[in-house]
């Protein structure tokens, strides 16, 4: 599984552990083990345009998820044996946005861009959460991800 992580942000980030949990979050969701992910971290004004000019909303957000042709199925293990890139997308994130977030939340700002960085791979992996019923399936699944994250982080620390 290849994850790639381009820092453009300008902020003091561990790409390798992040790219380590896109990993993980990847081999646990079962995802084609030659599917290739990409995670941008961007500056809020390179955010704040991504948003405006791809969902049409003012202001930057803190994660935004761009599928790649949706011509296989990431899940399926047989699926785009023809294709040897398998571009699952780009997860862009928002450093900035994570940091304010983390600390209303009273979190740290790794656990938050940890959070939006899984939350933007299960988007292109189709989960959304526009809908009740959708919103607490992929909130349910981001946080088993998370939790076994962390114990697997922890177990390796030891």
């Amino acid at each position: 599984m290849a994850v790639f992580v381009a820092n453009e942000s300008g902020a003091d980030t561990d790409e390798l552990t992040l790219a380590a949990l896109a990993r993980f979050v990847l081999d646990s969701m079962k995802v084609n083990p030659l599917a290739e992910l990409s995670v941008m971290l961007v500056e809020l004004s390179a955010m704040e345009e991504l948003h405006v000019r791809y969902m049409g909303e003012e202001g930057p957000t803190d994660v935004l998820a761009f599928p790649q042709d949706d011509a296989f199925d990431p899940s399926a293990p047989d699926s785009g044996e023809d294709d040897p890139t398998l571009l699952l997308g780009d997860v862009v994130l928002c450093p900035e946005v994570a940091r304010k977030q983390a600390a209303k939340a009273g979190h740290s700002t790794e656990h938050e861009m940890h959070l939006l960085c899984t939350h933007g791979i299960l988007h292109l992996l189709g989960y959304d959460h526009a809908e009740p019923e959708e919103e607490r399936e992929m909130w349910t699944v981001q946080s088993r991800l998370l939790a076994s994250w962390s114990a697997a982080r922890t177990a390796g620390a030891s």
